[in-house]
């Protein structure tokens, strides 16, 4: 099977047009970010390249389209409207796309409180084994073909303060996932686990203490080997580390919208094995380095 895994598109309202008590203090703080740091600049055509990368899934003829967390700047409403507009059909189809939330799109207690992601997004994290799956829909699992699982975690929490972006799967999810592997109906598939932070930087060392997965080696320990992928965003770097007999293999889509550095990969299984990975662009070729292993 084909999979076009992206991450971190980060579709970004007009902040300078926003009421300040519509944004809160968070967002007080990221308005500096968002000026002074680029990142306005950076995703200013976010939606057209997202756009573009739903269209490149059906040239590519995907099997199934995975997007792993933050579509949106900063939990706004209209952000994940506009990221729901611009995926369209495709984000309405369980069986054609996966989508979890990223530590952006769980910004403010408020957007966690209304359900925002679970509003534009929710129907994407109805399981197939749901005896597996807690009352927060984490794990779900979606058995595609008779070969090929994909399972969805959840790192993501409030930040207390921005800037301490860690994530952390936790015990109990954690569990649910032992359980969930052991399920005889998963015996024979490729199993590719979508989860938004990186288990591993791009030098394949553990990231920041703030900015990591915490419970990295935990995830290893349950899935390593040929047969498992992970996939992940947040660190805006495109990456992967082949698989070994210690951890799996790890494929980190960087931001596939931010400006200079558009991407996504193309991922196969066949039978019960992840068997690599290609970089492409958005509207182009295969990226100039083509091997599954290299880092863009």
């Amino acid at each position: 099977m084909r999979f076009l895994h992206c991450s971190d598109v980060h579709i970004t309202q007009n902040y300078a047009a926003a009421p300040l008590l519509q944004l809160g203090w968070r967002r007080w703080i990221a308005l500096f970010e968002l000026k002074y740091g680029g990142r306005a600049q950076a995703y200013a055509h976010a939606r057209e390249t997202l756009g573009q990368i739903v269209q490149d899934a059906k040239t590519h003829h995907v099997d199934h389209f995975i997007l792993s967390g933050d579509l949106t700047a900063y939990a706004m409403e209209a952000e994940f409207q506009g990221a729901k507009e611009v995926l369209g059909p495709l984000a309405d189809d369980p069986r054609r796309c996966t989508i979890i939330p990223g530590n952006h799109d769980v910004y403010t207690p408020g957007a966690v409180r209304t359900r925002r992601f679970q509003r534009y997004f929710g129907h994407l994290i109805a399981s197939d084994l749901p005896e597996h799956q807690s009352p927060t829909g984490f794990p779900f699992v979606r058995l595609l073909g008779d070969q090929t699982a994909v399972i969805g975690l959840h790192s993501a929490r409030v930040p207390e303060v921005p800037g301490f972006s860690f994530g952390r799967i936790g015990r109990a999810q954690l569990g649910r996932l032992a359980k969930l592997l052991a399920d005889p109906r998963l015996d024979g598939r490729a199993i590719l686990i979508v989860v938004h932070h990186a288990p591993l930087n791009q030098h394949a060392k553990a990231d920041k203490p703030l900015h990591g997965l915490w419970d990295a080696q935990a995830l290893f320990a349950l899935c390593h080997g040929p047969r498992f992928a992970v996939l992940h965003g947040h660190i805006h770097r495109r990456y992967h580390h082949p698989a070994t007999d210690a951890r799996p293999h790890e494929f980190g889509a960087g931001s596939s919208t931010q400006a200079g550095r558009e991407g996504y990969w193309i991922i196969e299984t066949e039978g019960d094995r992840v068997v690599g990975g290609q970089m492409h662009t958005p509207g182009g070729d295969r990226s100039p380095v083509q091997q599954a292993s290299a880092e863009a």
